[in-house]
C-alpha cells in the first residue's frame, strides 16, 4: 500500500506542475505587455542592451520549446512566443536571454551544469540497468554502483534549480529596467516565471525521492545479508 501511494505521488507531482505551467501561461498569453513588443523583439532588445549582439534569436517549432543554445549562442523561441506581444511571451523571452547573459558572464552554476551534462546523461541511461539487475539478482554492489550513477543525474537536476531561478531574476530586472513591462504587470510576469520554474522543482523532487527510495532498498538488502 505504501509503495502504491508513493508511486501515485511521484506521478502526480510532474502532472500538477505541467498543469500549473500551462494554466498560467495560457492566462497571460492573452494579456498584452506594456511595450507591446513581440517576444523576438523583447529578446533582441535585452541582448543588445547587454552587448550580446552575437547571440541570435530564432523561431523554433513546438509548444513552450523555448531555450538558449550555448553551443550556437542562440535564443530559440517557440512560434507563439516569437510572434506574440503578450506578458507571457515577454517573460519567457527574457528568461532565455537570462541564460544568454549567464553564459556571457560565465555564471558558476551554469558552468557546473554544463560540466555535469556528459556524466548526467551516462548516469541516467546506465543507472537503471544496474539498479534493476542489482535488485532482482540481489547484488548489493551492483545496486550501489547504479545508485552512484543515478546520483550524478540527480545532482544535475538540483544544480539546474539555481540556474533557472537566477535566469528568472535576471529576466525580471531586464524587462522592468527596459520598460518592456510596467510595475503593474510585474506580478503577472512573476507568475509566469514561477510557474515555469515549477517543472524543474518537480523534476528535482521526483529524482531525489527516487534516489532516497533506492538508498533505502540498498540498506535493507545489506541488513538482510548480515
Amino acid at each position: 500500500m505504501f509503495y502504491l501511494i508513493y508511486f501515485i505521488i511521484i506521478a502526480l507531482i510532474p502532472i500538477w506542475a505541467q498543469m500549473k505551467v500551462k494554466g498560467t501561461y495560457s492566462k497571460y498569453s492573452r494579456v498584452n505587455s506594456a511595450a507591446y513588443l513581440r517576444g523576438a523583439e523583447v529578446a533582441r532588445q535585452i541582448l543588445n542592451e547587454n552587448g550580446l549582439y552575437n547571440v541570435g534569436v530564432e523561431e523554433v517549432r513546438g509548444y513552450l520549446s523555448d531555450h538558449y543554445d550555448p553551443r550556437t549562442k542562440t535564443v530559440r523561441l517557440s512560434s507563439q512566443n516569437y510572434h506574440s506581444n503578450s506578458i507571457a511571451a515577454a517573460a519567457v523571452a527574457a528568461h532565455e536571454c537570462g541564460h544568454a547573459i549567464q553564459d556571457a558572464e560565465s555564471y558558476a552554476f551554469l558552468r557546473f551544469r554544463h560540466a555535469l551534462v556528459p556524466v548526467a546523461n551516462f548516469g541516467s541511461n546506465a543507472s537503471w540497468i544496474l539498479i534493476m539487475i542489482g535488485i532482482f539478482a540481489q547484488l548489493s554492489g551492483l545496486l550501489l554502483l547504479g545508485i552512484i550513477l543515478m546520483a550524478a543525474a540527480v545532482l544535475f537536476q538540483i544544480v539546474t534549480l539555481p540556474v533557472e531561478y537566477n535566469a528568472s531574476n535576471r529576466a525580471m530586472k531586464q524587462v522592468l529596467s527596459l520598460g518592456l513591462i510596467d510595475q503593474r504587470q510585474r506580478p503577472e510576469a512573476k507568475k509566469v516565471l514561477n510557474a515555469a520554474a515549477l517543472t524543474y522543482v518537480a523534476a528535482a523532487a521526483v529524482a531525489v525521492l527516487e534516489l532516497l527510495r533506492l538508498v533505502l532498498i540498498f540498506t535493507g538488502m545489506n541488513r538482510n545479508d548480515d
